[in-house]
């Protein structure tokens, strides 16, 4: 990795922003309180911005790009995503997006793994955005779709384009640690996004899980991890756990639930709430770079910044490693 791309990382500062939430994920909120979400997470310090086409078929694009497009272009990094282009659906204009965004679907998600496809997908998202240029371009799910086209065809392109100057930097966005690893090995990639899999409930190779092994890959390899879902979709989100909590995006099982339990009441004997924990814990290995959230509320944002700057003492993690709650 060159000195330019080592600068980008440092710039991804700890705590980025995710897009998921101002793409209308799940439910709506109204582009002036989008706008007011963004402005607090720049005003919190934040510098990382990421998105991706399949975020509200657009949406989440399109606002970040109203409120990052206006602020000095080298002050912040944007990543956004390719692998799933947008293609008009007039038939299903009417309709909701069946992807779990409140959006019409006025669009259709296209899986196109090639360099074609890769450049259309990041020409749309410059147009969306309203910015001459990507930072990050990361390939997206590719194990939803076909694992054999994203190592022979897209993770190619991707190096092509990087090396043409259509973008920064290029990586890997997946919820899958065995998808990841195995990208990883074949290509040469700046950043590997990992969503939910690296968490103090979960981290690769744990309990017989795939992945074994890959955050130290990507510390030999140079490869930065940002780690995402560092909530496993709610259920380290508070501190007192209710029992309809959510672990990746399903009901815990009560299996679940006693564990983060248990982690909840470690936290407290050592006066730490469990999200201020479980957002810091990612950079206890040296190979993750950043922690992005997503967020559709501006005091979303400055919960997140103030877990992230509180301080959580040694001790802490040295019980839950005396207790077998996370690895050594």
């Amino acid at each position: 990795m060159n000195q330019g791309k080592w600068q980008l990382r440092d710039q991804l500062g700890r705590l980025g922003f995710g897009g998921t939430g101002v793409g209308n994920l799940y439910r709506a909120i109204s582009d002036e309180q989008a706008a007011a979400t963004l402005e607090a997470a720049w005003d919190a310090g934040i510098r990382y911005f990421d998105t991706a086409p399949h975020y509200g078929l657009g949406l989440s694009e399109r606002r970040m790009g109203q409120v990052v497009a206006a602020k000095p272009r080298e002050e912040f990094v944007v990543s956004t995503k390719v692998g799933r282009v947008l293609v008009p659906s007039p038939a299903t204009k009417d309709a909701r997006d069946p992807e779990g965004f409140d959006v019409p679907a006025e669009f259709r998600r296209e899986w196109d793994p090639s360099e074609a496809g890769a450049k259309r997908s990041i020409e749309q998202s410059l147009e969306r955005l309203g910015l001459e240029y990507i930072d990050i371009a990361y390939l997206h799910d590719p194990d939803v779709y076909s694992m054999e086209d994203a190592v022979k065809t897209a993770l190619p392109a991707l190096e092509k384009l990087r090396a043409e100057g259509l973008v920064r930097a290029i990586g890997v966005g997946t919820n899958t640690a065995g998808a990841a690893m195995e990208c990883v090995e074949a290509a040469d990639l700046d950043f590997l996004m990992l969503a939910g899999r690296f968490t103090m409930l979960e981290q690769p190779g744990s309990d017989g899980r795939p992945g074994a092994g890959l955050l130290d890959r990507c510390l030999e390899l140079g490869t930065g991890v940002v780690s995402v879902g560092v909530y496993n979709s709610g259920i380290l989100a508070k501190p007192d756990l209710p029992s309809d909590a959510h672990y990746n995006y399903s009901q815990a099982s009560e299996e679940i639930l006693e564990r983060a339990r248990l982690l909840a009441r470690v936290c407290s004997e050592h006066g730490v709430e469990l999200p201020t924990a479980a957002i810091q814990f990612p950079f206890r290995h040296p190979a993750v770079v950043n922690v992005t959230v997503g967020a559709s509320r501006p005091e979303q944002i400055s919960n997140s910044a103030e877990r992230m700057s509180a301080e959580v003492p040694r001790e802490l993690w040295q019980d839950l490693q005396e207790r077998g709650l996370i690895p050594a």
